[in-house]
Formats: structure tokens, sequence, C-alpha cells
């Protein structure tokens, strides 16, 4: 690491800054100083390292390719070196920042947060409802749930579950649905703003959406749920969204064919972010909590499949 003394750390740091937001301006907006103490930097850290890394255009600055390499490298390094500066706090009481859509949150984690909590008194989660896109790289956020069809490359990722889609409803109106075309005579609950359809539930009964009877259509899947816990029809729901209603009782699952989305539940974190055993902790919470979701559902089914 000799190399290191004959160039600033805190000019390479400017050129990787001025290199991933692409401007002056926003490497000064992030670095809290002067776009003039940002120019004089990426000039004098040129200088020490006898090589160009930006080429000055009309519309700003452009990495060359030397440039552009060395960018790369440096937000690793950088990274790296953040993680090591968050180590002097493992001592202490830790907080992980964990980011999940507001409906998963709503409906799913905040009825299991106390067992995280018994089995781990010393972290405590800091919960995001967030069903944005993050770039886990630049921000504060620890852990991301997200539904993909495939892994996001730039990110480290586990797999969780499969989403799959299926009809649910109160008790009373279960009764009378013996086999999906009693659907026919039944109000149906449409999430309008849903990218699952009934059409691809009803495909292997020969049915489609276009066959069900009019309904109730509501702005999200929570108000959906809702109105089938009053009574008011039939929703497709999935795992994530019913299991607690249906464990107690709101719910009814009246048949047993469930349809795959082509999705699934990814945990995703920083690359190398595992190091931490607080966010290991996390990970097995998350993947436990989510295996205990299914075997409920998975056995009501299996039931209704002997009866």
């Amino acid at each position: 690491m000799k190399n290191l003394n004959q160039v600033s750390l805190s000019g390479l740091r400017t050129v990787e800054a001025v290199g991933r937001l692409g401007s002056l301006k926003n490497a000064a907006e992030e670095l809290g100083i002067t776009t003039g103490a940002i120019s004089q930097q990426v000039h004098k850290t040129e200088g020490q390292l006898g090589r160009p890394l930006f080429t000055r255009e009309p519309g700003g600055l452009k990495l060359t390719r030397l440039g552009a390499e060395i960018c790369h490298e440096l937000t690793l390094g950088l990274k790296q070196i953040s993680e090591a500066v968050a180590l002097a706090d493992r001592d202490r009481e830790e907080s992980l920042s964990l980011s999940v859509a507001p409906l998963l949150a709503e409906r799913w984690l905040v009825w299991r947060l106390s067992s995280f909590m018994v089995k781990n008194p010393d972290i405590n989660l800091r919960l995001d409802a967030n069903d944005q896109l993050l770039n886990l790289t630049h921000s504060d956020v620890d852990v991301c749930v997200r539904i993909h069809k495939r892994a996001p490359d730039d990110v480290y990722s586990e797999q969780l579950c499969e989403h799959f889609i299926y009809p649910v409803c109160s008790p009373e109106i279960a009764e009378r649905l013996k086999e999906p075309k009693d659907l026919l005579n039944e109000v149906i609950i449409r999430d309008y703003n849903s990218q699952y359809k009934w059409s691809d539930w009803l495909k292997p009964f020969g049915m489609n959406e276009g066959q069900l009877p009019k309904g109730h259509g509501f702005s999200n899947a929570s108000l959906c749920m809702d109105a089938a816990i009053a009574g008011h029809g039939v929703f497709l729901g999935w795992d994530m969204l019913v299991a607690h209603a249906v464990k107690n009782g709101l719910l009814k699952i009246p048949f047993t064919h469930r349809c795959s989305t082509g999705r699934s539940y990814w945990f995703l974190c920083r690359e190398g972010a595992l190091r931490s055993p607080s966010l290991r902790k996390l990970r097995d919470w998350l993947k436990e909590e989510i295996k205990q979701t299914e075997l409920p559902v998975d056995a009501i089914l299996e039931k209704a499949r002997h009866e």
C-alpha cells in the first residue's frame, strides 16, 4: 500500500464521487464542499497519478477509459472502508434498516416483529415501508425484500419463496364454493391496480375473467382483503398478504389450486454485507418466518385435497 503515499486519499474520494455522480455539482453536494474545490481536487489527483482521468467537454467532465476503471475500483474500496468504519458500533446496540413494500409491512411483518425482538434483543429494526427500487450501494437501507422475476445483478440476493395467487373469501362465502364455476354466482373483488389477473388462476379450469360477475373495485390489495373479510365477495390473494387473516379464521381458502405468478420474494443486500452477524440473524429470521407462514397455508390446502 506504499503507493497510497503518492496520492491524496481525499482526492481519490473526490474523483470517485465525480465519476459516480457524473458532475462536479453533484459531487460537491455529496461531499459538502464547493464545485471549485472539487475541480481543484480532481486536477491535483490527476497530477499525482500522472494520467488524465476525465476529458473536459462542453457538457462537463467525462471519464476516460482509465478513469472509469479507477472509479469502479475506488467505489468498491470506499464501500469496504465505509463498512469497516461501521464496525466501530458493533459492540453497542445495533440498528438495522429493513425496506419492504407497505403492504408486506402492514399485513405480514408487523405481526411478527415481537418474535424478532425476543430472539434478538440487542438489534433494533428500522422499518422502511417502501416499494421503490433502491440503490443499496448508496443507501442507508441495509436490507430490502422485493418481488422480482429474477434477482437484480448488482446486489447480493437470496430467494425467500415463490409468489402464488389464489381466491380467498369469508367463511360464509367459502361454504358455497365447491368448485371454481361456483364463482360465477359470487361478487368478485378486484384490485384495479394489480398486475395479477383472475384469468391466470382460472385458466386450468377453462374459464377466464370475462366470465366472472361484476364486483367491487379498490385501489390496493389491502382494501380488497378488508372487503373480503367483511363478506363483500371473493378476492385474489397470496400467502404473505392473507396468512394472518387465514390463521385467525377471518378468511378461508376455498380451492386447492394455487397459480404461480412467475415471481419470488428476494432478500437483497449489498455485496459483502452478510459479514455482519446481525444482518445474518435478520436474514435467517425472515426465512424462518416465511417458512412458518407457508406451512399453515400448505396444511389447509392439503387437508382440502383429502376432503
